[in-house]
């Protein structure tokens, strides 16, 4: 029986890792087996991709290589790991996913439809049943991040200007993909926002 897959995506700071947490729980209280993930990374070849990725002495990394080295670390992630849970039947839970690169290349980076062409070979078809889209200002966003910014990677340090580009990234996926993204107020109180994902994840189910 095949799997489930699962991803969480927004701005940084708006409370991904909070909530992937929570869908663990919710598919491990049913008795299902549940793979955690993020990206970058996932995987030993692709978490080394991530330490260049997000490296603040990289400054000089070009848009098109940065775009190549997402897709890179996600398509060793598909293959090792992504589906090979998906086709034993287990569920995949993942911060981040393709929306990422699409949103922060595509739109932050203004690579437009290049990013998905370069992706479309990285996830080999397997796209996520369901996204839940974090949405919250990324004003508000960088201000949850207690880091300084000096401890703040490479692309948490680039200007606002670009963080609200990939926001309306995001937004712009949401409107393009209803039938599999979710955008979920990640400024309600965390209980709430957790209710409101058990509900969705309860008529995945069925």
């Amino acid at each position: 029986m095949r799997g489930l897959f699962i991803s969480v995506e927004g701005p940084d700071g708006s409370g991904k890792s909070t909530q992937v947490e929570n869908i663990k729980k919710f598919f491990e209280d049913r008795g299902m087996e549940v793979v955690l993930s993020r990206e970058p990374g996932g995987t030993v070849i692709g978490e080394r991709i991530r330490s260049i990725i997000l490296d603040k002495d990289l400054k000089e990394m070009d848009p098109m290589t940065e775009a190549m080295l997402y897709a890179a670390s996600r398509a060793q992630h598909v293959a090792q790991v992504i589906a090979p849970a998906i086709e034993e039947g287990k569920v995949v839970v993942c911060d981040r996913f393709v929306d990422s690169s699409l949103a922060y290349q595509g739109f932050g980076r203004g690579l437009g439809d290049a990013v998905a062409v370069i992706n479309s070979y990285a996830v080999k078809g397997n796209m996520p049943d369901l996204t839940f889209l974090m949405k919250i200002d990324p004003e508000t966003g960088i201000h949850r991040i207690e880091r300084s910014r000096a401890e703040q990677d490479r692309l948490e340090q680039e200007k606002m200007a670009f963080h609200r580009r990939v926001y309306e990234g995001f937004l712009e996926l949401e409107k393009e993909h209803p039938d599999r993204i979710v955008g979920i107020d990640a400024s309600l109180p965390m209980d709430r926002i957790r209710d409101l994902i058990f509900a969705k994840l309860e008529e995945l189910l069925g």
